[in-house]
């Protein structure tokens, strides 16, 4: 049997609201644009379309004693050796034998081939507040069921909607059913326009006996034959009848077109999972748009099958409505921007004595890399290829400085010219400067992530055409997380994409929220969401497993 209780808090997150590909995606499809440019190979691809596809459950087994199951899906593909290779998670949804999921699956449908998919549902019995359901142990959740299916069955059904049995591993039922999983699948919407809203209620009416309603959003969009998908929920606002809740960015796969129907209901959450309605309303993105325009609200209502809907006091207002082009690493390779590679190497004094065989920081006399040598030479090695000039900007952060000061972003060859000629003048720069650097801190990414968007800002003024992948190398914990993500958030709109890589053993955590792995996009001190996702965190081991 599962635990007693479920996480609260994990399940008044914010789900969806980010306008990216799913964080929990093993697909290709969900990988940073820039990195996973120069991560794949050259070789011919398959013809493919990418879709998405929706979930939801019926009838689920309850595992848990006091409360409902907490259900989880993942996807896996079952390649031709019958190994299952995971494609992706959807979120945890709390309490509930029958959920709709709102975060989709990204797979690329190739229809020449026969992929067959697996599904299997859990029971999460562990603490998923704050944390990407990819680093969830399987193995510490309770299974299910299981769905099989191959992907052509979803995608050439007349409403590409498919309902299937759940059973055991084993593939057989058993004595009492397992419920039914339903998929359904869209074609990814080829778009860069993204919607970034503001919304927040007053009067809503109150729900609880004894305080106020923990209100929060969910918002679908009506598709072909009258039902709709969930592609957006708020975060939970406790005891409060006026929320205003954290800026949402929808993109057009999201919301489908401007005049695309949206059902936008408000629930007081409720901890058993029996959240209840508040209110719900119908309108299209072009009439929040209009709403926000004339500064208007819009009343609630509740639904009734024998009488006339009932208008509420309370009402939904857009206090923000920005729409703008998303543009990738793609989209600014293909307008002809040239390709320009910076690197950053930490030096605060958690890598070890340089001194030391157990430093990160050691030069072995027999010339075997240490794994910021690694990291410079085989990330470096692919991107000089695409920067015509090859002369890079190589800094280090986090260590004193021959003048006697912590510098958090220093030109690592000791010069007033930060630029160094080709990978080997990165190599012989960094061997150069850990004997004239002592390490120190503390670990600082904020310094060198402004001068790179300040080069970045410089180019675009200048209409120079040039597009910039920072390489920032750390051994793990830095101290100015919310001064990161402010830089991080004024830099999503210029040409930059950063690569970090984790070497050593330390907790990484921090880089996983930094590469936005847990379904929220970066957002500032100031309240500003992060225009596109920058940020890549890839240990080290990853990055020897993809030039391997």
């Amino acid at each position: 049997m599962g635990l007693c209780f479920s996480d609260v808090r994990g399940g008044k997150q914010a789900i969806g609201g980010t306008s990216q590909q799913n964080p929990n995606s093993n697909n290709n499809a969900a990988h940073n644009d820039a990195v996973d440019f120069f991560f794949k190979s050259n070789g011919q691809q398959a013809l493919f379309t990418q879709v998405e596809l929706s979930l939801s459950a019926s009838n689920l087994l309850d595992r848990d004693i006091t409360s409902k199951s907490d259900p989880i899906v993942v996807l896996f593909a079952k390649k031709r050796d019958g190994k299952l290779e995971e494609v992706g998670r959807t979120e945890v949804i709390m309490n509930n034998l029958n959920p709709t999921w709102i975060q989709k699956i990204t797979i690329a449908y190739q229809f020449e081939m026969v992929q067959p998919l697996v599904f299997h549902i859990y029971d999460v019995d562990t603490s998923y507040h704050n944390k990407p359901v990819k680093s969830l142990k399987l193995k510490d959740q309770e299974f299910l069921g299981e769905a099989n299916c191959v992907l052509s069955d979803i995608v050439t059904r007349q409403n590409r909607t498919l309902t299937i049995q759940l059973q055991n591993r084993n593939g057989h039922g058993i004595l009492r059913k397992l419920g039914a999983l339903t998929v359904h699948a869209e074609e990814t919407i080829a778009s860069r326009t993204t919607v970034e809203l503001t919304l927040r209620c007053c009067h809503l009416a109150n729900k609880d006996l004894f305080s106020l309603s923990d209100p929060f959003l969910r918002i679908s969009r009506m598709v072909e034959g009258g039902g709709s998908v969930p592609i957006c929920k708020t975060e939970v606002v406790n005891n409060n009848l006026n929320p205003v809740w954290r800026p949402l960015c929808l993109s057009m796969q999201q919301f489908g077109s401007k005049e695309t129907p949206l059902v936008i209901e408000c629930f007081d959450f409720n901890s058993s999972g029996n959240h209840v309605l508040i209110g719900k309303l119908q309108k299209s993105v072009a009439d929040l748009e209009t709403l926000h325009r004339e500064k208007n609200g819009a009343n609630f209502v509740i639904p009734s099958s024998h009488v006339r809907e009932k208008v509420l006091k309370g009402q939904l207002f857009v206090d923000r409505f920005l729409e703008k082009e998303q543009y990738s690493f793609l989209d600014y390779i293909s307008s002809g921007f040239e390709l320009n590679f910076m690197v950053a190497v930490d030096f605060t004094a958690s890598n070890g004595n340089p001194r030391n065989q157990d430093s990160l920081h050691y030069i072995d006399p027999s010339g075997r890399l240490n794994s910021y040598q690694q990291a410079i030479m085989e990330v470096g090695q692919v991107m000089q290829f695409y920067d015509s000039d090859r002369r890079f900007p190589a800094w280090g952060f986090g260590g004193k400085t021959p003048a006697g000061t912590v510098s958090h972003c220093f030109n690592l060859n000791g010069s007033a010219n930060f630029e160094v000629e080709g990978v080997e003048g990165i190599m012989d720069a960094y061997a150069t400067a850990l004997h004239n650097v002592s390490l120190s801190g503390p670990t600082l990414f904020g310094p060198v992530i402004n001068t790179a968007a300040q080069i970045a800002g410089r180019s675009v003024s200048n209409n120079n055409g040039k597009y910039l992948v920072l390489l920032i190398i750390t051994d793990g914990v830095i101290t100015d997380m919310q001064e990161t993500k402010d830089a991080l958030v004024r830099a999503s709109d210029l040409p930059l994409s950063i690569l970090i890589v984790g070497v050593g053993g330390a907790d990484f955590t921090q880089m996983e929220i930094l590469d936005a792995d847990n379904g929220e996009r970066l957002q500032s001190s100031t309240g500003r969401v992060a225009t596109r996702d920058i940020v890549q965190f890839v240990p080290m081991r990853e990055v020897n497993s993809e030039y391997s």
